[in-house]
């Protein structure tokens, strides 16, 4: 049997094969809540057997949302709208989570005044707003936040929910030193800055127990900004608090990245190659994968656990179809007569 379609687990997850659709934004919410749109564009990937689907960066408040059209867990009048998505992924056999986030200073809705661990902005190109720095008491109340949109998600029928601790967003300016000048008990040392991600994986666990994944930037591409070398520690940090899985990305937190590496297939999985020699948890890598055979020898080659298909799942909801046919594995009944 090909790596790709062996079963393994993440927490207390059985997935079916080893590829998994990353987060996407699809800026198609209305008021936060889920359309028909998103249960067609999820329920497509799951009839072509992906393993694990997570939905969208979904916001914990209202501005927390990247843009206007923005998915969002902070109401329970939001939870029935995601039960569609999840309801219509696992009636075709895939498992489903969500990822939870915070855009911070990188919010772009049209309402809201933006929030962040200092008063830095994004970009001066008129996209932006300056953020408000976030008092203590904030920002204790932002874990509160995450906390109770997992409770909802798992009250939607999710079975797992994703972290958003990268990208530059609300979590990923905490951690970095190029965004996060505060002089309270959530800035300063490498202690203080990742303390709000590290409480906010323990309260999940303690009150929700969901199945946790953690999506990190393993390097954000600036000199004197949060490195691999920080991932990795975080990484063993992560473990100890209960995360199940991490998710290994990079980059997002500046406008300008002078040290950013030619965007090629395969241009992330040192990265992932690196965590994962560091903790006992599966790791999930990304960044330009496209076909099975690159997955496949990815995971022969130890560099990671689960591998995210993007962009090519935006372009082929059959990819896992595909990849069953090229490995020989069998191919859901109903596609059987299919042309793969």
């Amino acid at each position: 049997m090909s790596k790709i379609f062996t079963r393994s687990k993440i927490g207390d997850l059985e997935l079916k094969n080893k590829i998994i659709m990353p987060p996407m934004c699809m800026y198609s919410a209305a008021d936060g809540k889920a359309g028909k749109f998103h249960e067609i564009h999820y329920g497509a990937r799951a009839i072509g057997d992906v393993g694990l689907i997570i939905v969208e960066a979904t916001a914990v408040e209202p501005r927390g949302r990247i843009t206007d059209r923005d998915l969002g867990l902070w109401s329970d009048e939001q939870i029935a709208s995601h039960q569609t998505i999840t309801d219509v992924c696992h009636n075709f056999g895939s498992l489903i989570a969500v990822q939870l986030g915070h855009a911070g200073r990188k919010s772009q809705a049209s309402a809201t005044t933006p929030v962040a661990p200092s008063s830095l902005i994004f970009a001066d190109d008129g996209s932006y707003k300056t953020p408000v720095e976030l008092t203590t008491k904030e920002v204790k109340k932002i874990k509160e936040l995450f906390t109770d949109a997992a409770k909802r998600a798992k009250a939607a029928g999710y079975d797992a929910v994703e972290l958003h601790a990268a990208h530059g967003y609300l979590l990923y300016e905490f951690l970095s030193p190029i965004t996060n000048k505060r002089e309270d008990e959530y800035g300063g040392s490498f202690e203080n800055r990742t303390a709000l991600v590290l409480e906010i994986v323990r309260e999940i666990k303690k009150e929700v127990g969901l199945t946790l994944i953690v999506r990190i930037s393993a390097d954000e591409w600036v000199d004197g900004g949060w490195s691999l070398q920080d991932s990795v520690r975080l990484a063993r940090e992560l473990e100890s608090a209960g995360a199940d899985a991490i998710d290994v990305s990079a980059g997002g937190n500046s406008a300008v990245q002078p040290n950013i590496p030619k965007i090629t297939p395969f241009y992330q999985v040192e990265y992932a190659k690196a965590i994962k020699q560091n903790v006992s948890i599966p790791i999930i890598t990304v960044g330009l994968i496209t076909k099975p055979s690159e997955a496949e020898a990815l995971l022969l080659g130890g560099v990671c656990d689960f591998v995210e298909v993007g962009r090519e799942l935006i372009a082929n909801p059959n990819f896992c179809l595909y990849a069953a046919k090229e490995f020989k594995e069998a191919i859901i009944p109903q596609y059987e007569r299919g042309a793969f």
